[in-house]
């Protein structure tokens, strides 16, 4: 069988699918429209996020028994369409779920204890305690919307706290001993802290909008290394305005794009996201959270594990 890899990953991925007797093309810098008119020639089809596979594509793709994302979600594939063909899916979200439940209780220990704003701040000569007492974890109750790898992975890392986990799901009884599943009206009523592990979906594109943060009893906050579009940004800063959120921690952003950096340079930047950018209790990273240099490892290894369970 011969696969096609058109973005880089950790070695080991070529390394070992080579030793599994598979044939590795790699071809980093085609355009799709080039990829596409050679696509008919492979078996499998590893990416990662460079461009989305639509029906156009997978047309041409006649030969194909395989795609492999390495990494949690599969929305930049037309799934339906590709399953309609016999084309197996395969994502890695057990690759990266622990870098991503780490990098939730990070942003919410330095939310919590203003860690971005006292840096700065006795960097630039001030030293203000008072202004930068803080919170603790214990004795909150964390909610996390979308309870699979990545709420598990973080629910796991806060057994060591004195806090409460709720989590709701589409899916029904899926509770375990780090969180108690509840409807969304419970979740509502009772969180402090709100996380959110969702892919990307028609139902969940703009989930977190006026009327749903409105639905909460307290003032709460929250954590998205989820998706960015998950999020309505200008209901989010109308929120942390008002106080009804008390901050955020953002991997994600409904800006996020390759165009990301013209939001700086073509003067254009939605007025939202400076205020995101100017607020202190906001903290920002650039969709890291699965990004480490352990999940990189993880994550080929994991696609590795699944193209032998099922063509080997």
């Amino acid at each position: 069988m011969k696969i096609l890899h058109i973005d880089s990953n950790h070695p080991l991925l070529i390394n070992q699918l080579n030793d599994l007797g598979f044939t590795n093309h790699e071809d980093y810098t085609s355009s799709k429209a080039d990829i596409q008119q050679k696509i008919n020639q492979y078996d499998g089809f590893i990416i990662r996020s460079r461009f989305s596979i639509d029906a156009n594509f997978l047309d041409a793709a006649t030969n194909l028994k395989f795609i492999g994302r390495v990494g949690a979600g599969l929305e930049n594939i037309d799934c339906d369409y590709a399953t309609s063909k016999g084309i197996a899916l395969i994502a890695a979200p057990e690759g990266n779920r622990n870098a991503v439940g780490e990098h939730c209780l990070a942003m919410l220990l330095s939310l919590f204890n203003k860690l971005n704003k006292a840096d700065k701040e006795v960097r630039a000569g001030k030293w203000l305690r008072e202004d930068n007492r803080g919170l603790e974890l214990d004795g909150k109750t964390v909610g996390l919307i979308g309870y699979g790898n990545m709420g598990k992975a973080f629910a796991k890392k806060l057994r060591g706290f004195d806090v409460k986990v709720l989590c709701y799901d589409l899916k029904p009884n899926i509770g375990d001993a780090n969180a108690t599943q509840v409807s969304l009206t419970e979740l509502q009523d009772k969180v402090d802290v709100l996380s959110l592990h969702t892919p990307e979906t028609a139902s969940t594109i703009n989930m977190i909008n006026t009327k749903l943060i409105n639905g909460f009893k307290k003032p709460f906050w929250l954590i998205n290394t989820a998706r960015g579009k998950s999020v309505v940004t200008t209901d989010l800063v109308s929120a942390l305005k008002t106080g009804k959120i008390l901050g955020a921690g953002l991997d994600v952003l409904e800006y996020e794009k390759s165009s990301f950096e013209n939001l700086f340079s073509d003067n254009n930047m939605p007025e939202a996201f400076k205020y995101l950018i100017q607020s202190d209790n906001v903290l920002l990273s650039p969709h890291v959270a699965g990004w480490t240099i352990e999940s990189k490892a993880k994550l080929a290894q994991t696609i590795v594990d699944k193209i032998k369970a099922k063509f080997c």
